[in-house]
């Protein structure tokens, strides 16, 4: 039986963190931003959790996770 390969753009977008949530970067703050107020550039920044409903597919995309 093949190894299961992890999906190479998961692996550069998301970590899965101790407690089995798994943390990505907001969207939204990579480019075009001069026509986005301070407020939301600033509350873009640091890290999120990905949404419950998309864990699963995630965890499928990194299977050795």
């Amino acid at each position: 039986m093949p190894k299961m390969k992890t999906k190479s753009g998961a692996k550069k977008r998301f970590r899965v963190r101790p407690g089995g949530t798994v943390k990505c970067a907001h969207a939204f703050k990579r480019h075009i931003l001069t026509k986005k107020s301070t407020k939301v550039k600033r509350h873009l920044r640091g890290s999120t959790n990905v949404h419950d409903s998309d864990v699963l597919s995630v965890m499928r995309m990194m299977p050795n996770a």
